[in-house]
């Protein structure tokens, strides 16, 4: 059983049904929980939480029993930050970690797949996590 962390972009396609991406980001969501538990972490509940007005409605869109919540590893925030520094050497300009290190690191550490419409953001800096693409 392979387990998949979920980035938010997916979640927010379905969720927001974005007419665009909904179709593939939903299939792809599905498929991933055929082979094995779909993971959210805090950074990924932040990121949707802004569309909602309290957490009891989060969380009936995204139930326990569907989203496995898992806290981010210490060695994950240590390796987002790693990467943060390679991005920052590369010429990126922004001056905080960006969600996407943290999400990226927390596949990982934790030897997820990440299912995600971001590979460009995520293959350079974290090249060994397996990226599902819709």
């Amino acid at each position: 059983m392979t387990a998949t962390l979920v980035d938010s972009n997916i979640l927010i396609d379905v969720l927001d049904h974005d007419p665009l991406w909904r179709r593939r980001s939903a299939s792809a969501l599905v498929s991933a929980g055929r082979v094995g538990p779909i993971v959210i972490n805090p950074v990924v509940y932040a990121e949707v939480s802004v569309r909602y007005e309290d957490t009891d409605e989060l969380d009936r869109d995204l139930p326990f029993d569907d989203f496995q919540r898992e806290q981010l590893p210490w060695a994950a925030a240590f390796l987002a930050g790693k990467a943060f520094a390679e991005y920052r050497r590369r010429g990126g300009h922004r001056r905080s970690p960006l969600p996407d290190f943290f999400i990226g690191a927390h596949a990982a550490v934790a030897g997820l797949q990440l299912l995600t419409r971001d590979e460009s953001r995520y293959r350079p800096y974290f090249p060994t996590v397996k990226l599902l693409v819709p």
